[in-house]
């Protein structure tokens, strides 16, 4: 059972969502009285209750989503709040799905995408990792924070080769460091309101920080949103090296780590709409003709499973006229099939703008 004032915020909360008619999260949607009552007095090992899956959502009645896990077994234990949002969320994926075993495929069917260099000003392949054995940043204590970071730095410090780099922890960081790290666009800010409250940006800066290789192609986020955001980006169009160091640096971090997985949902993250693959496979690109119409892009876009976003990303503008375009799907398909969305798809886009008129 919950303690009496969690009960009293959970129903404050589950009335509130009930109250709010202009929320369109998929949070009031799925959370039924009969979802809600099921689900009200359960708690994980970690302690997680209902209320941390939620108080983001209650908080924010403008989500588009509204919940995350506070922990990985809060995807069981509220399976059934999270089952229909993330089938809702995750097109192609249907309940009772399973998501497949992980696949990187033959790396040598994808190429440079842009080998002029006409269209495409920069390549960029990311994805979310969990330290099996921790909860997700609401259940973390500072010591959880240090000892995770610890474990990270141990592990990042013993890559060679082309991933061979320096972590720069965010406690102490010196200006010129936090200069230039801004200057290449690598630093990570405290959560958004959304984050904050989840309760996710506890003891900042404590066990936050940025490695990054000496050619800056690669590059790991320590314990910003996720335990581990993994990076791979260059300029130019080669989506096969890019994709092959993320595969590379995938690999090795995974023989010094092991990483949270669940039979049902894949790689387990903090936030839902990003689990299975977590793979998000971008290119900043410049397709002036097609853009002309950005009604016209985002449909063109939409028949290959891709998004249209500004430049720096959701709800953000187009600077200069270059575009954020990157693979929808991140559920219910293999990590190569993911990526291959998006490098057929872009093929496709890069072709219909050299035809325009």
């Amino acid at each position: 059972m919950v303690d009496a004032a969690v009960a009293e915020k959970l129903e404050a909360g589950f009335q509130k969502l009930q109250e709010a008619t202009n929320c369109k999260s998929l949070l009031k949607k799925h959370l039924t009285r009969e979802i809600f009552d099921k689900l009200k007095d359960l708690k994980t090992s970690f302690g997680s209750t209902l209320l941390d899956v939620i108080q983001s959502g209650v908080e924010n009645l403008d989500s588009g989503f509204g919940v995350y896990a506070p922990d990985a077994e809060a995807y069981s234990v509220f399976n059934d709040l999270f089952e229909p949002m993330i089938c809702d969320y995750h097109t192609g994926f249907k309940p009772g799905d399973a998501h497949p075993p992980r696949d990187f495929g033959d790396l040598e069917t994808f190429g440079n995408l842009d080998p002029e260099g006409a269209f495409i000003v920069s390549t960029r392949v990311r994805c979310g990792r969990s330290l099996a054995g921790y909860a997700f940043n609401p259940c973390l204590t500072e010591a959880n924070y240090k000892e995770m970071e610890e474990k990270v730095v141990a592990s990042l410090s013993s890559l060679e080769g082309e991933l061979k780099g320096t972590y720069y922890p965010l406690t102490g960081m010196t200006k010129e460091v936090q200069t230039q790290l801004i200057q290449d666009r690598f630093l990570f800010k405290e959560g958004d309101r959304f984050l904050q409250a989840a309760n996710a940006c506890r003891y900042w800066p404590t066990g936050r920080g940025i490695y990054h290789n000496d050619a800056k192609t690669f590059l790991v986020w320590c314990n910003e949103e996720d335990h581990l955001r993994i990076i791979s980006m260059q300029k130019g169009g080669d989506l096969k090296a890019v994709y092959a160091r993320l595969v590379n640096a995938i690999n090795e971090i995974e023989k010094r780590i092991p990483f949270s997985h669940h039979d049902k949902y894949g790689f387990l993250t903090f936030c839902p709409t990003n689990l299975g693959t977590t793979i998000r496979a971008s290119v900043h690109i410049a397709l002036p003709k097609l853009a002309a119409d950005l009604a016209k892009l985002e449909e063109a876009a939409g028949k290959f499973n891709l998004q249209v976003r500004g430049t720096a990303g959701e709800h953000t503008e187009a600077e200069g006229g270059v575009y954020d375009i990157s693979n929808k799907r991140r559920m219910g398909l293999t990590e190569y099939q993911a990526v291959k969305e998006m490098y057929d798809g872009l093929q496709e886009l890069i072709r219909m703008e050299k035809e325009a008129a």
